[in-house]
């Protein structure tokens, strides 16, 4: 049972030489870097756990992020167990996190208005799709489970590209991100108008990659 759970959650079935081969051979940019970055695979993580992480990702960064989800943890999960006099918690539930007072102890926590985003979302779900309708979204089309997710609260178009990409089976969503645009203006020479990232680049950035790398460019974005 353990093999199981570790080859699903890091899709080692994807045979990845066969990929980068292909890659390459499409992409000179990727030739010259995959080098340096072999193995690389993209997580099959758990669709709640992915969603509200990243839900907590906007305007932040990486160490904020860690210590905000590790709180959410700590505050509405359950706890598993205790190493080292240090007590470890699992992902909160759905469940736990549309309680009446749930927008508030996120608030406490450091959440900002992030909190209620997460709040918000939990109830939309609840309401809505449920637990295992969030997890069939990975028998939808790419475009379906992105719509869905888009209309959530405080789900953009890039918080959804990730969650599709890293939780419901989506390996041709290319999340895009201020750095992934100027990539593709600066190295890729992808003209596109404006000096902003609107919601029109965000789409034609996302198919110029899907075209360059095919049916798995998330996992090449990857890299």
């Amino acid at each position: 049972e353990t093999e199981r759970i570790l080859r699903d959650y890091f899709q080692l079935d994807v045979g990845l030489s066969g990929l980068y081969r292909a890659w390459a051979a499409a992409d000179p940019l990727f030739r010259k870097v995959a080098k340096d970055f072999p193995g690389v695979r993209v997580l099959r993580q758990d669709p709640v756990e992915c969603l509200f992480s990243f839900i907590c990702t906007s305007n932040n960064h990486i160490s904020r992020i860690t210590a905000m989800i590790e709180r959410l943890c700590q505050a509405f999960g359950r706890r598993l167990c205790c190493l080292d006099s240090r007590p470890f918690h699992a992902f909160p539930s759905l469940s736990a996190l549309t309680g009446a007072d749930a927008e508030a102890r996120l608030r406490a926590l450091g959440f900002g208005y992030r909190a209620k985003f997460v709040s918000g979302s939990a109830r939309a779900i609840a309401e809505g799709l449920g637990t295992e309708g969030l997890r069939q979204l990975r028998t939808a089309p790419y475009a379906e489970a992105r719509r869905v997710l888009c209309a959530l609260p405080g789900v953009g178009a890039k918080v959804a590209d990730c969650v599709c990409l890293l939780s419901l089976d989506k390996a041709e969503a290319v999340p895009v991100d201020t750095h992934v645009w100027h990539i593709a203006r600066q190295r890729y020479g992808v003209a596109l108008g404006g000096k902003s990232l609107t919601p029109r680049a965000y789409q034609e950035i996302g198919d110029f990659f899907r075209g360059l790398w095919g049916p798995r460019a998330g996992w090449a974005q990857a890299v």
